[in-house]
């Protein structure tokens, strides 16, 4: 029996056979916590942990399918993998850009990983428009493109978004059709309640399994969290 089960079951025991009846059972018991929890500080990290990762599934409990479907055609990576990573992003987010090198070592090492970009255009003003023209770009089977083109451009604005869709060789007048659909606008309604259901209210904000990360956290964070994705 593990450390912790055998302390489970001490607890247990100590409350049965207390003999100041219920209370002083229940006093016992806190006492006996408190000085296990002194003796044994490493054990809080990993109740957090544990913590954490029930929130994150009971958040999830009602959502995951949703979420993980993306937008026809907004997926990075292997469309078809077995493993899913989310990403809630946002054009004007400088740590979304800085986090592309991360997303691309990801893409290049998990031949099996999908990654589903959930546009979140929280941060600019012309954030939505850009959201909704790289759904557009999702729609001709584009999004890879003007997802990088986008972010390396550097800025967000009017001018940039046209230029960078015309520079990836989008059908113009289909494309701002598609941007301006009730469609689109539901898509990155459905992105926002997601968010806000989860608690994220930034970005990059990611999922993984259980998981639920938010901030530009690096490739080894994310990589550990596809790899237990995948175990899962």
């Amino acid at each position: 029996m593990s450390t912790a089960g055998k302390f489970a079951m001490g607890i247990v025991g100590l409350a049965v056979v207390g003999g100041a009846g219920w209370y002083g059972g229940r006093i016992a018991v806190q006492h006996v916590v408190h000085d296990y929890i002194l003796e044994n500080p490493e054990i809080l990290p990993q109740a957090m942990d544990e913590l954490r990762r029930r929130e994150a599934a009971k958040a999830l409990g009602g959502v995951r399918q949703a979420v993980e479907t993306p937008f026809p055609g907004a997926v990075l990576g292997n469309p078809n993998g077995k493993v899913t990573l989310v990403e809630f992003s946002d054009y004007a987010c400088g740590y979304c850009r800085q986090s592309l090198p991360d997303v691309a070592q990801l893409i290049a090492k998990n031949p099996d990983l999908r990654i589903v970009v959930r546009e979140l255009p929280i941060i600019s003003p012309h954030s939505p428009d850009a959201a909704k023209m790289a759904l557009a770009a999702a729609e001709q089977g584009k999004y890879a493109q003007f997802h990088d083109a986008m972010y390396k451009a550097g800025q967000v604005d009017a001018p940039t978004i046209e230029a960078v869709a015309k520079a990836i060789g989008l059908d113009m007048d289909r494309a701002r059709r598609i941007a301006a659909s009730p469609t689109v606008e539901a898509e990155l309604g459905r992105s926002m309640e997601m968010a806000q259901r989860l608690g994220f209210s930034g970005t990059p904000s990611w999922i993984a399994g259980d998981k639920l990360i938010p901030g530009a956290v690096g490739f080894d964070q994310l990589s550990e969290a596809v790899k237990a994705a995948r175990g899962a």
